[in-house]
């Protein structure tokens, strides 16, 4: 018996009628949050290339998959082995290039062909199973999920629509989007106090936002990434100004702002 088929009869046994409690009365509905979880400390453990870590969040993911099939299964819907199936399917499809009598294409023309074969997919025109069916799902935007975190899908849209030819032709235009969105930014934050000030200002904050994650794509930047390394990198200097605080007697966050920002340079410095 492999690990994996004993993974799957554990699962099959936490769901039994003398199982455990907690494990039977959850649906796909409930467990959905902890696969959020888990694909982020996934990511996490990935790029701080904790190998170790790694591992152990994809059994935690492994785990996730296992639950929903074993839940589906038990409703007559579909198996582990089923889903199995589906995705090794959905590779051998869309790499035409490697598993049919197709021409060798280099990384750019790969990609073009990827998201050609999506385009059809959703278009009901290649017919496969996990793909919606002619006029259910079929518009440019329709699958690309709405739970995703708002950054991310921000990415998807923007290269969806880019996949239609709806896009900058270069990212000296996305730019130049970035500076016109943050003067919207700053001219309806300088409006005086009156009603919709608050209202145009948080859209005009989502536009910059938007913009920004565009120019990031158009620059071959992964924006949630790039966030999350920034988020690391601030965390990173915010405990270094800290700890100089401190070895110098005194506490970060009662010193004035000028003394922080000295910090901060000197912390930035020290890099």
């Amino acid at each position: 018996m492999t690990a994996l088929t004993e993974l799957l009869a554990v699962v099959a046994r936490l769901r039994a009628v003398d199982g455990c409690p907690w494990d039977r009365e959850q649906t796909s509905a409930s467990l959905a949050v902890y696969a959020i979880e888990e694909a982020y400390e996934l990511a996490d453990a990935a790029e701080r290339g904790d190998l170790r870590h790694l591992q152990a969040e994809l059994g935690d993911l492994l785990f996730q998959v296992v639950f929903h099939a074993q839940i589906a299964d038990e409703a007559g819907h579909f198996d582990f082995d089923a889903v199995a199936a589906a995705i090794r399917d959905k590779l051998v499809r869309r790499h035409p290039h490697v598993f049919a009598a197709a021409a060798a294409l280099n990384l750019t023309e790969q990609c073009a062909a990827w998201e050609a074969i999506k385009a059809a997919e959703r278009s009901g025109a290649a017919g496969p199973a996990d793909a919606p069916g002619p006029g259910a799902g079929a518009g440019l935007l329709d699958d690309v999920p709405r739970s995703l975190p708002a950054l991310m899908r921000t990415h998807k849209l923007g290269k969806r629509a880019a996949g239609a030819g709806f896009d900058f032709t270069e990212a000296r235009g996305a730019a130049d989007k970035v500076a016109e969105e943050l003067a919207e930014v700053l001219a309806a934050a300088g409006e005086g106090p009156g009603a919709g000030r608050a209202t145009r200002v948080f859209e005009e904050t989502g536009d910059l936002l938007f913009a920004a994650a565009n120019l990031a794509r158009k620059l071959g930047v992964e924006p949630e990434a790039a966030l999350r390394a920034a988020n690391a990198k601030f965390e990173r200097r915010v405990r270094r100004m800290e700890a100089l605080a401190h070895e110098r007697g005194g506490d970060f966050a009662a010193l004035d702002g000028a003394a922080q920002e000295m910090l901060w340079r000197e912390t930035k410095r020290g890099e």
